[in-house]
């Protein structure tokens, strides 16, 4: 079994270089990984190139106020639900002037879990501005991983750096 930190770090590096290689940036909108995903990504040298900012948004307000998340969506839906997800990653593009963003919002524990929602429970958007090669949709996805707080956010990062190489035109794909 690879290393977890192996497996980012590679992720990482070759997201960069896929970006590097079209021009392209990407912005982060983090809640539970509270900028894991940042942090491997600027992890690599010459992240600068091809990183543009993150955004860890924890509170409701803050992915309200920072990303523009409708409160009535998170009425709804909840902080953890794949349209608040979305809404992040729309927002983050809005907020920056990269062309590719992932948002991440889950229940890391290890309390705060429900029936419907359990410890683990992760959502995810991926989203591009629609210049080629880029598609012009939102990808999102729900994800359920087990062990404890660190293992969830460990996997949460490294399923968001799979879909954004999937979004860049990578092998890898959000499952």
């Amino acid at each position: 079994m690879t290393n977890p930190a192996d497996r980012i770090t590679t992720l990482a590096q070759e997201l960069g270089a896929r970006l590097a290689a079209q021009g392209l940036t990407v912005v982060t909108a983090e809640s539970c990984t509270a900028g894991g995903v940042a942090y491997a990504i600027t992890q690599i040298a010459g992240s600068s190139a091809w990183f543009h900012q993150g955004m860890v948004v924890y509170s409701n307000e803050a992915k309200q106020r920072m990303l523009g998340v409708p409160a009535d969506c998170l009425r709804e839906y909840g902080a953890v639900s794949e349209p608040v997800a979305r809404a992040m990653a729309l927002g983050a593009l809005g907020q920056s002037g990269a062309q590719l963003a992932v948002a991440v919002s889950g229940i890391a524990g290890p309390s705060g879990g429900s029936a419907l929602k359990p410890v683990g429970t992760v959502c995810f958007a991926w989203a591009a501005h629609g210049a080629p090669p880029l598609p012009t949709d939102v990808i999102t996805a729900t994800r359920h991983f087990p062990g404890d707080r660190a293992a969830v956010r460990t996997a949460s990062i490294v399923a968001a750096l799979e879909g954004l190489l999937a979004l860049a035109g990578g092998a890898s794909a959000a499952r």
